[in-house]
This record gives structure tokens, sequence and C-alpha cells, in this order.
């Protein structure tokens, strides 16, 4: 009992030396000095912290023969402190000698005391602190060792090699895929060539991990002798797995030239697996997943961590045939009814999750509703442009992907189900987010292309058809333009910004447009503001004060849907990011007169030449108190106006661009772009000229 008590009494003063130490050389690492030890020392003291078993012990300490083990407190000081020492080293953020000393302690650490073999025992720790800090520390010094010497650490890479060929959810599992994650990340951040070093290193035993984890068939899960799925760490393990394969996917667009490795094609072979946990995991981790396959589809994985140009990725030997696998894939999931089986909840925010009291309306997470319609129509867009066509052989499959698509939003978004026209769909759905809605409006347009060279139809029937299933391009353009009430000054942000696609999708849309001016006329005469207000009367109900705004910005609706006002759109009218009619000398624009001249026709000024056209909106969202004949000859009158508009603004766009591009402010050379928009014009001064021939 004696005996004990010393013991006891013994580690006490030795915890409370080692912990005055080790404060005392954190304190001066924080302050920009050394403490006046000597780097060996220092390192002793560290060491210390992971001395004594580490088999799965957590806070409860070791047994009694080990009665000098130090507390986990201790050793978390510890972990912080060496993580926190190689992670600045790293950065070279230190004074010289500074650098120099606590380099001196890191050498001692992890060349003389091998620290790192220590810290991946405790990967395996009970408590889930203590090993996510080991995963940390450990990951901060393989990264140096890394940068430092080139070399990867054995005894790392031994450890997470055995974790991934023999794997079962729980902690040891998490902390090796947490800090391969870690480790990968960093290097692809900085654009160090040892990446591809690391990741060969792993490719075996990546592909058998995710072979067990992500098979590709649910008959396959049979053929193993556990069912990791009934595990209750299951979810987090195949999280951390998901961060992974992103990272993974990722540093295959900076490979270069070669063939990819096969454990960064997992998120492409492996996605049948990917979209059966859709049917059945549970719903953060279906989240996961689909966010993945999103990025995936729209080639921007890892793109907030790739440094510099990631197009030469694009050209590595199985970076196309892989796409093709994914597309395919998904694709084949679709005409088997996978939509039907995921199941959403209500949409989150950071309280949690909401839950629906009598006759509240259901708002359902919109981010899974726009990744999963992102995932269904850039597949659709990738088997219609690549070799893989053949997958999409007649419109009748183009038609029916889209409805199966449609069925599953109609039984989700209470909002849609009020919309009798579907082209509305994409600016109700992605209206609060640039990138994704022109990512959607450009794999719409391909899709229409496709269905109109393959369906055989007339022009008109075409666009029917098209209106009838959500994808008329025009439709798609004129209620883009709407929302953001006929503004040039947005769609010029949209051309200079680099953070979605419009440039793409407006000079392939410009094109279609020169091409088939009918089909535009058409797609105007279907969206009138007397469509809105009455979708509007159904929709909003009770809410009236909303329709007796006049020209707030917040408030724009137009078309026969309710469109996302311009502030959604992340680009409001008022807050441009240039103030482009400042850039002229002439004040031509600044003071835009009471006449424009447009095809030989004066229009007096007002709402046809105002950003917000207020002149316009006023009479409409009044209905209340006009008649039912009015309207109607309203509806007709902005019928031919809505056209008028929409070159209007086209017009402006082309003077402010060859302006900007004359001064040699513009990005880029804007040459193809402005021939468009002129042939663009000259469409709509023969289509005027034909009519007032006839007339």
């Amino acid at each position: 009992m004696e005996g004990n008590m010393s013991c006891k009494d013994d580690d006490l003063s030795v915890m409370t030396g080692l912990f005055n130490c080790l404060t005392e050389a954190y304190r001066c690492f924080l302050a920009g000095s050394y403490p006046p030890q000597n780097a060996a020392d220092v390192a002793g003291v560290i060491y210390s912290g992971f001395c004594g078993p580490v088999h799965g012990k957590g806070r409860e300490g070791s047994p009694s023969e080990y009665c000098g083990e130090n507390s986990a407190e201790l050793t978390c000081m510890c972990m912080t402190f060496l993580g926190r020492v190689s992670s600045n080293l790293t950065s070279q953020g230190l004074h010289p000698d500074v650098r120099f000393y606590f380099a001196e302690v890191l050498k001692v650490l992890l060349e003389d005391m091998d620290l790192i073999t220590h810290l991946v025992k405790r990967f395996q720790a009970e408590d889930h602190i203590i090993s996510h800090l080991a995963a940390k520390t450990a990951s901060n010094c393989v990264f140096y060792l890394i940068c430092k010497s080139g070399l990867i650490s054995p005894a790392w890479q031994r450890k997470c090699e055995q974790a991934f060929q023999n794997p079962w959810p729980g902690a040891e599992l998490d902390a090796c895929l947490w800090s391969l994650t870690e480790v990968s990340k960093k290097l692809l951040k900085g654009a160090h060539r040892e990446l591809m070093t690391l990741l060969v290193g792993f490719d075996l035993t990546l592909s058998v991990l995710c072979s067990k984890l992500l098979p590709e068939e649910k008959k396959h899960m049979s053929q193993h002798s556990v069912d990791f799925t009934r595990s209750s760490h299951w979810g987090t393990s195949l999280c951390l797995l998901l961060d992974l394969l992103e990272v993974l996917t990722s540093s295959s667009l900076v490979c270069g030239a070669g063939v990819r490795l096969k454990s960064q094609r997992v998120t492409h072979l492996h996605s049948l697996a990917l979209l059966n946990i859709c049917c059945s995991s549970e719903y953060y981790v279906k989240k996961r997943v689909l966010l993945l396959l999103k990025r995936a589809i729209l080639q921007k994985v890892g793109e907030d961590w790739i440094s510099g140009d990631v197009a030469s990725g694009r050209t590595c030997g199985n970076w196309s045939s892989d796409m093709s696998i994914l597309a395919r894939t998904v694709l084949k999931a679709a005409s088997d009814n996978w939509l039907l089986s995921i199941q959403m909840q209500s949409g989150a925010f950071f309280g949690g999750t909401r839950h629906i009291l009598g006759d509240q309306i259901q708002n359902w997470d919109c981010m899974m509703l726009r990744a999963v319609s992102l995932i269904i129509l850039k597949s659709i867009e990738l088997c219609i442009q690549t070799a893989a066509g053949s997958e999409v052989k007649t419109a009748t499959e183009v038609h029916a992907y889209l409805q199966s698509l449609w069925g599953f939003l109609r039984k989700y978004s209470f909002k849609q189900r009020e919309v009798t026209h579907l082209c509305c769909w994409i600016s109700m759905l992605f209206g609060e987010q640039d990138d994704d809605m022109m990512e959607a409006a450009k794999a719409l347009l391909y899709i229409f292309l496709h269905y109109r060279l393959m369906s055989g139809m007339d022009e008109f029937a075409v666009l029917e058809t098209a209106c009838a299933s959500g994808f008329n391009p025009h439709c798609h353009f004129v209620l883009l333009l709407q929302s953001m009430s006929f503004d040039y000054s947005i769609l010029l942000d949209f051309l200079i910004s680099a953070e979605t696609c419009f440039l793409e999708y407006f000079v392939q849309y410009l094109k279609c447009l020169r091409d088939d001016w009918q089909g535009f006329a058409a797609a105007c005469g279907r969206i009138t503001m007397s469509d809105c207000c009455l979708s509007q009367q159904k929709k909003l109900g009770a809410d009236r004060s909303t329709l007796k705004c006049k020209g707030e910005p917040d408030k724009v609706e137009s078309g026969s849907c309710v469109i996302p006002p311009a502030g959604r759109l992340g680009m409001a009218s008022e807050l441009r990011l240039v103030e482009y009619d400042t850039s002229d000398e002439s004040d031509s624009e600044n003071t835009v007169e009471s006449v424009c001249a447009l095809n030989g026709k004066q229009y007096k000024s007002t709402a046809l030449l105002s950003p917000r056209p207020e002149g316009l909106l006023q009479p409409v969202l009044q209905s209340e108190e006009t008649s039912h004949a009015n309207m109607a000859s309203l509806s007709w009158q902005l019928t031919g106006e809505i056209s008028v508009r929409a070159v209007h603004c086209l017009s402006q766009l082309r003077e402010v661009v060859t302006r900007l591009h004359t001064k040699k402010l513009f990005p880029y050379n804007p040459s193809s772009l402005l021939k468009l928009l002129a042939q663009v014009e000259s469409c709509y001064q023969k289509s005027h000229l034909s009519q007032c021939s006839k007339s």
C-alpha cells in the first residue's frame, strides 16, 4: 500500500515537472522564441508524453505496473505542441534561429526516438480526442518529412495499409482515412511532386479497401464475412472515405499526361455502389454521396484545393472513359427507377432540421434536389457529347429520362406542383445558385439540340415537346433575362466572372438563337406578364402585399412562373462589380434619353429602356384592379415587348463589350461573341421588317 502511494506521488511529481517544462517551451514558441533548454531536452519532454503502453488505452490509464504513464491531458498537450511545431516549420513562418532550434527538436523526435511509431499506435485509442489528435499530429509530421526529405514515414504507411487491408469501421480506420486524406490534400494544395509517389504506394490497398466498403453490387456484400453496414460506426467511416475519394479524384486533374491510378478512378468505377448507398444509408451519408457525385460529374472535384490550371488533367489516359462510365451508370440507374428510392428530408439550417406541424408547407432540402437534378442532366449531356452517345440513341430516351426527373421533383417540391410551364423549374430550383443554374441551363441546351436532331419532328413540334418536358432553351434564356430585369450589366458581370460556365452557355445559346429565331419569338409568346400574375395569385394566396410592390428588386416576378429576384442570382443591379456606365467619356448611356432607335422604330422612354421596367410591371402587379379584357390586351402587347426588351438588352451588352474591348479593358478577346450578338440583332431586324411588310 505504501509502495503504491509512493509510486503515485512520484508520478505526480514527474508529471508536474513535465507539464511545467512543456508549458514553458510552448509559451516561448508562441512568442516567437525558444526555451533555455537544449533541443534534446525539449524533445525528451515531448517524447515522455507518449511513453508506456498504448494498446487501446484512453483516459482510464494503464495497469498498475505502469504507474509512470502520463495522463491523457499531458498526452494531448504534447501532441498539440508537436503538431503546431511541425506545421509552422512547414509553412516557413518562423525566425531563422527559432526555426533551426525546433527543427533540431523534430529531428531528435522523428529520427532518433521514432516518435511516429508511437503516434500511430494511438490511432486505436478508445478516447476519440486522443485518436484524432494522434492522426492530426502524425499527418503534420509526415508532411514535414515529405517536404524536408521527400520520404514517406514507413511506420505511418504501414499502419494505414494494415487498416485498409482489413477494414472495420472504428477509431483506427477513421484515423488512417483522415490522416491519408489530410496529407494528400496538403500535397495537392502545394502541387508537390511527391503526391503521385504517395498515391502509388497506397494504390493497391486503397483498391482493396474500396472493393470491401463499396461493393459494386448489393449482392457482393453477402460475399464478405462481415456486413459493414451493420456497424454503428459505418456512417462516420464512410464519410471519411468519401472525403478521401474526393481528394483522389481531384488529384487526377493535376497528374498531367499518362494513365491514372486505379485509386484515382474509384469514384467513377464504383459509381453504382455510391448510387446504391443513396437508397439505404442515413440521410447525412446520402447527402455527402450525392454532393461528391455532383462535383465529379461537373468536373469540379477539389476545385478549392487545386492550385493552378486543372485542364491538363482532363486529358489523362482514362479521364474521358471514366466520365462516360459515370454518366452511363447514372442513366442506367435512372432507368431502373433509382430516383424513386431516394428519400428527402426537410431543408436543414444551422440548428438542424425543422419538423413540420399541421398545415405548414414542407420545405424540402433544395441542396439535395439540385444535386440529383444536375447528376441526371449532366449525365445525359455527357452521353450526348462523348462516344457514349449510343447510350442515348433516340429522342424518346431523352424524354423518358427528363420525365423521371420531373416526376421526382414534383414529388418533393411544393412550389413546382403549382407550375404548368416546366421550363420555369430551372429558375425556381437553381435561382439561388448561379453556378449550378448555368450548368443546368447548358446541359438542357445540349439536350434540346440533340433532341431536335434525333426526333425527326418539325420545328414547331420540337418546341412544343421541349416546353412540355422543360428543356426549351429559349424559355430558359428569356426567364433568365426577366429574373435580372433585362439588365445588361448583370450579363456583363457573368461574362467577366470565372465562377460560372455562363460564357460557354451564352455562346452556344446565341448560336441556337441565330438559327432558330422563330423558336425564340414563340417562347416570348408563351412567357407573358399576365401568365406570371395568374401563377402568383395561386402561389402567394394571402400574401397580397408582395403583389403591390412596384419594381423592388427582391420582388420581381415575370413569365409564367415565379422567377428568382436578381439579388438571388448573386449579382443584384444595385451591387454591380463595375459601374460600366462610367467607363466611357460619352454621356449617351449615362443619360438614357426618351428615345432609342431599334430597327428603325422609335420606342419612348421608360420601361423599355429602364433596367427595372416599373412602367411595365406596375399595371400587371395591380391585377386585382384590372379587368379580364384589359389583362388579355396587356398580355398581347407585352408578348411583343418581351422580345424587344431582350434584344435591346443584348444590344446594350454588345455596345459596352465593344467599348471595353476597344480600351483593352475586357479580360479576353470577345470577337466571336460580338459577332454572334450582331447576328442576333440582324435576325430581329429581318423578322421585324417581315412583319411590317405583311401588315
